[in-house]
C-alpha cells in the first residue's frame, strides 16, 4: 500500500444520553476520525478513543492530533506498507506509548489494506464468527430505580450481558437489586479503578451475586495488588486499564491477577496489538472480551471485526448505534438483534462512512500528503 494522503478530522456529536462512571459523565463525544487514501483512490477509516480529558488514560484529542501529525504520519508516508501488521511491530516500535494514537491510524491502514484485498476486516485478522454476542454497559444513574428500569429495557432486547458501573457508596446494594430483579442474567460490575485493598472485605460481598466478573476494581496501572484480591475473591477479576500490551498480559498471568483480560482496541495500539494479547490468552485458557468506549461507527465496526476471533467467548460492550447516538456516522448503522450483531461481509469494515454525517460532526480538518 502506498498511503498518499491522510485526513484527520475532529468530530463533535452529541449522545443520546448521559454516561457515568466513577471517572465522570460525557454528555458529547469529541474524538479524531482518521482517514488513510491510498494512490489507487480507496480510504480506510480508523477512530481514535482519547476523550478531551485525560481521566480514563493520559491521552486526549490534542494529544493524539499532535503524535499524530507530527510522528506517526511521517512514519506511514516514509514508504510503502506490504502488511498493518509493520506499523505496531516496527514503524511505531520506538515511540513509547500514545497507544490510542497509533491505533487510530493503525485502524484506518487495517480498513484499507481488507479492502484493497477484497474481504472484510473480520476476514483479514483471521477471525471466525458470522455473528458476535453483545452486552450493554450501563452507567451510573440517579436512582436504582432508573438503573433498574435500564435493565429492564435492554434484558427485554436481548442483550446477553449487563455491566453496571459501580464505585464505593454505589455497589453492593446496586449489585444485590439488579440479581434479585434478574436472577438469570449474565452480570458484571466495573469499577474502573474506584477502590484500593482495603476495600477487599467489601469486595468480597460481591461474590454472592454471581457475577461473570469484576472489572478493574483497583488502580489503573496496578497488577500487583489485584494478584492479591483475586487470592481473596471467588468472583474472577478482568483487567482493563492496566493492559496496554501482550506484554502485560504475561505478567498478569504469572502473577495470577486476573481471570478475564478486557481488550480495547485503543487502548493496547491497536489490532496488531490485540491479535497478539488474544493468542496469549488462548493459549493460557483466558477468556477475552471486547471492551467499548463510546465509539461512534468507525470505532464500532472495528471492535465488531476483532470480536469475531475465536476467544472472544465473552460478550462485549459493542451495542448498537442507536444506544448512544441519534444518528451515527455509518450506513447502515450497527443494530442488535436478540442480542447478537451480524459481522458484515462487505470490504474493510463493512459500513460505508457518510460524508453528509461527516460534515455535520466535523468542528475542523486537516490534509496531510505524502
Amino acid at each position: 500500500m502506498n498511503i498518499k494522503q491522510v485526513i484527520l478530522r475532529h468530530m463533535k456529536m452529541r449522545m443520546r444520553r448521559p454516561f457515568t462512571t466513577s471517572v465522570g459523565t460525557e454528555y458529547d463525544k469529541e474524538f479524531i476520525l482518521v482517514e488513510a487514501k491510498s494512490e489507487d483512490g480507496l480510504s480506510g477509516w480508523g477512530e481514535s478513543v482519547a476523550a478531551i480529558e485525560p481521566f480514563y488514560k493520559e491521552e486526549t484529542v490534542k494529544t493524539n492530533w499532535h503524535i499524530l501529525e507530527d510522528f506517526l504520519l511521517p512514519l506511514v508516508f516514509k514508504k510503502p506498507i506490504e502488511h498493518p501488521d509493520e506499523l505496531n511491530n516496527e514503524r511505531f516500535a520506538h515511540i513509547r506509548g500514545n497507544y490510542m494514537a497509533k491505533a487510530a491510524i493503525e485502524g484506518a491502514i487495517w480498513d484499507l489494506y481488507a479492502r484493497q484485498k477484497g474481504i472484510s476486516l473480520a476476514q483479514a485478522l483471521g477471525g471466525e464468527k458470522k455473528k458476535i454476542e453483545v452486552g450493554i454497559s450501563l452507567g451510573i444513574e440517579d436512582s436504582v430505580g432508573e438503573l433498574l428500569h435500564l435493565v429492564e429495557k435492554y434484558v427485554h432486547e436481548g442483550y446477553k450481558r449487563i455491566k453496571v458501573k459501580i464505585q464505593p457508596g454505589w455497589d453492593v446494594e446496586v449489585i444485590r437489586a439488579v440479581r434479585e430483579r434478574f436472577p438469570d442474567i449474565k452480570l458484571m460490575a466495573d469499577a474502573n479503578s474506584a477502590y484500593t485493598l482495603d476495600d477487599a472485605e467489601h469486595l468480597r460481598k460481591l461474590d454472592a451475586f454471581n457475577l461473570t466478573m469484576i472489572e478493574q476494581p483497583l488502580a489503573h496501572d496496578d497488577i500487583v495488588d489485584h494478584a492479591e484480591l483475586q487470592a481473596q475473591l471467588r468472583t474472577p477479576i478482568c483487567l482493563d486499564e492496566s493492559i496496554h500490551s501482550v506484554e502485560d498480559v504475561r505478567k498478569a498471568i504469572k502473577l495470577k491477577s486476573c481471570g478475564v483480560i478486557n481488550i480495547k482496541i485503543g487502548r493496547v495500539g491497536g489490532l496488531t496489538e490485540a491479535k497478539k494479547i488474544h493468542d496469549v490468552c488462548k493459549e493460557h485458557n483466558i477468556p477475552v472480551w471486547c471492551g467499548g468506549m463510546l465509539e461512534a461507527g468507525v470505532g464500532r465496526a472495528h471492535n465488531v471485526a476483532v470480536t469475531t476471533l475465536s476467544n472472544f467467548i465473552l460478550p462485549g460492550d459493542t451495542a448498537a448505534s442507536a444506544r448512544y447516538w441519534e444518528k451515527d456516522i455509518i450506513m447502515p448503522e450497527v443494530t442488535v438483534e436478540d442480542g447478537w450483531v451480524t459481522v458484515p461481509e462487505g470490504h474493510g469494515i463493512g459500513y460505508e462512512v457518510s460524508r453528509e454525517r461527516l460534515d455535520e460532526f466535523t468542528l475542523y480538518s486537516k490534509s496531510y500528503l505524502a
